[in-house]
């Protein structure tokens, strides 16, 4: 079993995987809400074996890192970035629910990110309503912050940052809703509809 090198930045706690030989590419991985970076060691053993170097880390209030987990996560995931870019000259972003609302964010905030694959990311409304109602009890957030932050947050239009094209595909849930507003399954547009009709 490949052991990681555990190391700190600025109060976050890492985990850093490395293949035995220089890697061109890197990815860094970002957990859900609650959860923590050792519950990704298996994704950062898979992309050592694929020849990548990979970067989990605890988000502030989670795990091992110090603070609360608030505004600052996406310059969290800047400094992220930096050192895994000491390792890998390209660098990707993989995140799961929050993590994945922190990867658009944290890429289109870089802007020199190659990839980003977010899984299920947690839309800021959903995780607004998370906050108002004390849900999140198995981490420390800054409540105050969050609360006035997560408004503000358009993550529909930090995804089309990223780029056009069908590489770049964003599904954004409301809290209140049960469909999608925009499905990433379906390459087909909507049906067009004639005027005056």
């Amino acid at each position: 079993m490949t052991v990681p090198q555990i190391g700190e930045h600025d109060g976050l706690a890492y985990a850093l995987f490395l293949p035995d030989e220089p890697a061109e590419t890197g990815v860094l991985i970002l957990h859900g809400a609650g959860s923590a970076k050792e519950s990704h060691f298996d994704f950062g053993r898979l992309a050592i074996a694929n020849g990548l170097a990979a970067l989990a880390y605890d988000a502030r209030g989670h795990g091992r890192s110090s603070g609360e987990f608030g505004p600052g996560a996406i310059e969290d995931v800047a400094a992220m970035l930096s050192v895994l870019r000491e390792h890998a000259r390209k660098v990707g972003i993989r995140g799961s629910s929050m993590g994945g609302f922190q990867a658009i964010l944290g890429a289109a905030h870089d802007g020199d990110v190659d990839a980003v694959v977010a899984i299920c990311p947690a839309p800021p409304d959903l995780l607004l309503d998370g906050v108002r109602r004390g849900r999140y009890d198995n981490f420390r957030g800054d409540r105050e912050a969050l609360l006035h932050w997560l408004p503000t947050v358009d993550l529909t239009q930090a995804a089309a940052s990223l780029g056009p094209g069908p590489h770049c595909s964003c599904s954004t849930l409301k809290a209140t809703s049960r469909s999608p507003t925009r499905s990433p399954r379906s390459s087909t547009p909507p049906p067009k509809t004639r005027s005056g009709s």
